[in-house]
């Protein structure tokens, strides 16, 4: 599992805690100084199954310099919003859990980074004879 990892935000102190104590293995991405490309951000957003206004970090300073509370939320405007995410990565809510079985989730919840743990275990765990 690749986790986009900020190591100043609680959200993700808990999830990289979670994953130690239950022993599965993640690979750490510092997205904020290794940001995603757009085409990234699109295999992403298409493994979450969310538009990129669903996973932009409205609160954030450069947020309100760009005006993005006031960007339409429709596929015309799809590639814009992706744009500024790559061009400011720290517009990209955290943690990104990018599993091993090709799905990914936001592991902002308990229940999000049990899903995690129990996706990556059933993907590690050895077929039975």
């Amino acid at each position: 599992m690749e986790m986009w990892n900020n190591p100043s935000c609680s959200k993700c102190a808990a999830a990289r805690e979670t994953f130690e104590l239950a022993a599965v293995p993640v690979t750490l991405r510092p997205y904020l100084t290794a940001p995603p490309s757009a085409a990234e951000l699109e295999d992403v957003l298409g493994r979450l199954g969310a538009q990129p206004w669903e996973v932009c970090r409205l609160g954030e300073p450069v947020a309100a310099e760009l005006g993005l509370a006031d960007w339409p939320r429709d596929e015309a405007s799809r590639e814009r919003w992706i744009d500024a995410m790559a061009a400011h990565p720290e517009l990209i809510q955290r943690p990104i859990l990018l599993l091993d079985d090709g799905t990914a989730v936001v592991g902002r919840t308990p229940e999000a980074l049990s899903q995690a743990v129990a996706t990556a275990t059933r993907v590690t765990e050895p077929p039975l004879p």
